[in-house]
């Protein structure tokens, strides 16, 4: 451990000890860092380059500054999960996804985002919500947070979800399936979406708990509170 207060909570001060034995918990405390740049604006993202005091050395590192996401793992009375099929162009594949979307619309909670995305790409609204999980996608290089949020109590619009998309949302077949095969799909390898894996099984665990790590749909989203405080959060333009 170096010159953060990692080492006085649960680490050795001299940095040769590297058993933790603090608490188990994401901690908020970014490391120091300067001569920050913006390497790319892009319509949804952008990159920044920075360098970062690791204590002992520093060193330059691209981030990714994204907006954020939410995700819905809708469930049936059976107990069948709503899943999209939708074309990812960075890995050339379509998908199997919950309804998901960015945190692209001002003034909006990620409980408004999760009903207004269910609605948009599956055209279902939902009666009970529950935060599910929160998961940083790929926090080596992104600093998207997302929410996946659990509904049930699902009725369907009537005449359907409106076609609000283009692109990849102009065409998104549905399936419905059963809790445990979607677990199995998973763990098998048939499903690779992140949203989707992390949902299931996630949703499979709690219902094993009879739902009891289920948490309020507007609990305090605590990872998207730290990197909005950082200013890691690409905000709507």
């Amino acid at each position: 451990m170096t010159s953060s207060g990692r080492a006085a909570e649960g680490g050795d001060p001299s940095g040769q000890n590297e058993d933790w034995t603090g608490p188990v918990a994401d901690s908020g405390e970014p490391r120091p860092a300067t001569n920050r740049v913006t390497a790319f604006e892009g319509r949804i993202w952008s990159v920044i380059s920075e360098d970062v005091d690791f204590g002992p050395v520093t060193a330059r590192r691209d981030v990714l500054i994204h907006p954020g996401a939410v995700a819905v793992l809708a469930l049936d009375d059976a107990d069948r999960v709503l899943l999209i099929r939708q074309y990812r162009h960075p890995v050339g594949l379509h998908l199997f996804e919950p309804p998901a979307g960015l945190m692209d619309t001002a003034d909006e909670t990620g409980w408004q985002t999760a009903e207004r995305e269910l609605a948009e790409e599956a055209g279902y609204r939902a009666q009970d919500w529950h935060v599910l999980l929160d998961v940083y996608l790929s926090p080596g290089g992104m600093s998207e947070a997302i929410r996946i949020f659990l509904a049930r109590g699902l009725t369907p619009i009537p005449g359907g979800r409106h076609h609000t998309g283009e692109a990849e949302e102009a065409h998104l077949p549905r399936v419905w399936v059963d809790l445990d095969e979607a677990e199995e799909l998973v763990l098998g390898g048939s499903i690779g979406s992140p949203s989707a894996a992390a949902g299931i099984l996630a949703a499979g665990a709690a219902r094993r708990r009879d739902w009891r790590t289920l948490r309020p749909a507007n609990a305090p989203w605590t990872a998207r509170e730290r990197l909005l405080a950082s200013g890691r959060v690409r905000l709507p333009q």
